[in-house]
């Protein structure tokens, strides 16, 4: 049994928290805020692109998609929501001033990379076959190459 994304997002929080003690005053704050923009974003155009294509975007019933969706920001990275809440993990490290609250991130992105990732592309390549397999090579799965 996979553990939800959203529940490793706040779990990484939570540990973000006890690891580096309250949040910094608001000037700390301040240079996290375009992480967190850019990533709420990015999280948020792959989220229009979903529903555009009226598929769902519950990532534990992947096997539920109706549409390989490919267009805006998933032409990009084949992963945006993901993306976006280690980007987000990461502006809260910076937001605290925290080396050590990067811990966290690191963890969400490796437990999301070795479990929830690989079963979302199982269940894609078993429903879309070749198109998603040639989708896969030519879009990278984090990080977009610009």
């Amino acid at each position: 049994m996979r553990i939800p994304p959203a529940v490793l997002f706040a779990a990484s929080a939570a540990a973000q928290r006890l690891l580096a003690g309250r949040l910094s005053t608001p000037p700390a704050v301040l240079p996290a805020l375009p992480l967190a923009a850019a990533s709420a974003l990015v999280g948020a155009g792959g989220v229009r692109e979903f529903l555009r294509a009226r598929t769902t975007v519950d990532p534990v019933k992947v096997d539920g998609a109706s549409t390989l969706v490919t267009g805006g920001v998933l032409g990009l990275t084949r992963n945006p929501m993901y993306l976006a809440l280690a980007g987000l993990l990461a502006a809260h490290a910076a937001a605290r001033r925290s080396v050590v609250a990067l811990l966290p991130v690191a963890g969400f992105v490796w437990a999301i990379g070795r479990w929830q990732i690989p079963a979302e592309e199982a269940a894609l390549t078993s429903r879309f076959g070749a198109a998603y397999r040639e989708y896969s090579r030519r879009v990278p799965r984090w990080i977009p190459e610009v």
